[in-house]
């Protein structure tokens, strides 16, 4: 039997049997009904996940692609306060130093976001607010519903970074006032990389740019989504969207409300391994700020080396993520997203509970078990 490393990141993930078969097929015509008929599908399904009823569209290219087009569009030019706690919601910050008056209001990662330097910030003219719903660098949930109720109240737009929550945690686009909302194809849904889902509301069409980039021109997507068949304006990745629209029909055929219990249900198990075996989680939540449901973000014990002891859990067949930037060493995470489930994070958490005592370190408990308790 061929080995392939099981991929417990927070994207990629494992692709189901069905999403890899899709892509071995013929091309087929780009301007077809056939391909409408998979746009169309892709489309369906995303909007239940994001929970919105506003135009949605499917681009080629990464998630990243989708913060920029959601930047270059309703941000060019203006006044744009972005939410950083994380180096997601500094890549938003980047890309809107590039197209407006960009204003960065951070914490320090994995800390609670300053909403009161916010409303500050609002009151002094800002247009735009820029937040990662689920901030996977220090695995932290961040307050989409009370940004967005902030945001309205003083009449911002409202761009929210659900890429790796929608699909694999509650979002309520429409509820909490999100007027640009990404998702990416290689997170929760469990499809390859290269495409990214967006959402516009209408009150982001009355304020939309001038000048856009070619490429991420939203209002060109707008024009080539209404025709029949359903259509994208320029050449798309036609076998990712194939994957795309099978790994929604996946979807469909589990339910949101079933997918996103599993996917909490995962998370919680990694939560109590890991305070089982004594260690700590790394972000800081309070009332408003929670856990991710599809990462979990641990702080290495002293001692433990991060190069080593995922050295070790790759051995086993296993590839978990360490920390990025200043956060290098510092944490390890895993992933919950996707199609897994308990198999794959049982295996993976056997798998770092062996690491961590060939590292030297001393657990409190049986990780495992804790996690079984909660998975069974």
């Amino acid at each position: 039997m061929e080995k392939e490393l099981l991929l417990m990141l927070p994207g990629p993930v494992p692709m189901p049997e069905r999403v890899r078969y899709a892509m071995m097929r013929q091309a087929i015509n780009h301007r077809s009904p056939e391909f409408g008929a998979v746009y169309a599908d892709c489309v369906r399904v995303l909007k239940t996940a994001f929970g919105t009823t506003h135009d949605l569209f499917v681009i080629s290219g990464s998630g990243t692609a989708g913060m920029e087009a959601a930047v270059a569009n309703f941000g060019r030019d203006k006044d744009i306060a972005c939410l950083v706690n994380g180096k997601f919601g500094e890549r938003l910050y980047k890309i809107s130093q590039r197209y407006g008056k960009a204003h960065e209001i951070g914490s320090d990662w994995g800390t609670p976001l300053n909403l009161a330097a916010l409303e500050e910030r609002l009151e002094q003219g800002a247009q735009v607010v820029t937040l990662v719903h689920n901030e996977t660098s220090a695995g932290i949930k961040n307050p989409a519903k009370e940004v967005g109720r902030i945001a309205k109240k003083h009449d911002a737009l409202f761009l929210m970074d659900g890429i790796t929550s929608i699909g694999g945690d509650v979002v309520e686009a429409d509820t909490w006032g999100a007027d640009v909302a990404i998702v990416g194809s290689q997170k929760c849904f469990a499809a390859p990389p290269g495409l990214a889902g967006i959402s516009v509301s209408s009150k982001a069409w009355e304020r939309l740019c001038k000048n856009p980039p070619y490429y991420l021109d939203l209002a060109a997507y707008k024009k080539s989504a209404a025709g029949k068949p359903m259509e994208t304006p320029y050449t798309p990745a036609v076998p990712l969207f194939l994957a795309l629209r099978e790994a929604c029909l996946i979807v469909e055929e589990e339910g949101m409300a079933n997918r996103i219990a599993r996917h909490q249900k995962m998370a919680q198990a990694v939560r109590a391994a890991a305070k089982t075996w004594g260690l700590f989680l790394f972000p800081k939540i309070d009332a408003k700020h929670e856990y991710s449901n599809t990462v979990t973000a641990i702080s290495y014990p002293e001692g433990v080396k991060d190069d080593e002891m995922r050295a070790i859990i790759k051995k086993m067949g296993i590839v978990i993520a360490g920390g990025q930037d200043h956060l290098k060493g510092k944490i390890f995470r895993i992933g919950s997203m996707g199609a897994v489930s308990a198999p794959e994070i049982l295996a993976t958490l056997a798998a770092t509970q062996h690491a961590l005592k060939k590292s030297g370190f001393k657990l409190q408990g049986d990780g495992v078990a804790a996690a079984c308790e909660v998975l069974g």
